[in-house]
């Protein structure tokens, strides 16, 4: 029994695989991600759909994309997106975050956090770049990310 994807705006990468469920490959080799970087076609790609829950250490994900909620110790990825209606518990590192949904905890974006106005941050958010749209949240501490700073936080 073949069953559509949840994104009615994602178009269809691959081919129904008969009886087999919709989920993305490993390797992303057929997965067509909506994110603007055409280089995430490539990278190994995690994502927690919404009405899923995962609780545990997610590794060797280069990205992240939580639709759902997901509750982790620590996470380490190049690329992090919280979707609207996604919660994100616990401690993330990553180059690049977008929140348009929740994130809990710790997050530290070593490049660019974008904060979504329908996206709120709790807790401690650690970036070099900070960008947050009308009606975005941010609740907790902010740290930002400089040169003199960036030695500093790992030897602590």
């Amino acid at each position: 029994m073949a069953r559509t994807p949840f994104s009615p705006n994602q178009p269809s990468a691959a081919p129904s695989t008969g009886g087999a469920p919709a989920v993305a490959p490993a390797s992303g080799a057929s997965f067509r991600p909506t994110m603007r970087n055409p280089e995430a076609a490539e990278r190994r790609t995690l994502v927690v759909g919404r009405g899923i829950s995962l609780q545990g250490v997610v590794q060797d994900a280069e990205r992240l994309v939580v639709e759902g909620t997901v509750e982790a110790t620590m996470i380490k990825a190049t690329e992090l997106s919280i979707s609207q209606g996604g919660v994100f518990k616990g401690e993330v590192e990553v180059e690049e975050a977008e929140v348009a949904g929740v994130i809990d905890g710790t997050l530290t974006a070593r490049h660019s956090l974008i904060v979504r106005a329908t996206g709120r941050v709790l807790g401690t958010a650690r970036c070099r770049r900070l960008q947050v749209e009308d009606g975005g949240q941010i609740t907790g501490r902010i740290e930002m990310i400089t040169e003199g700073n960036a030695g500093a936080s790992s030897t602590d």
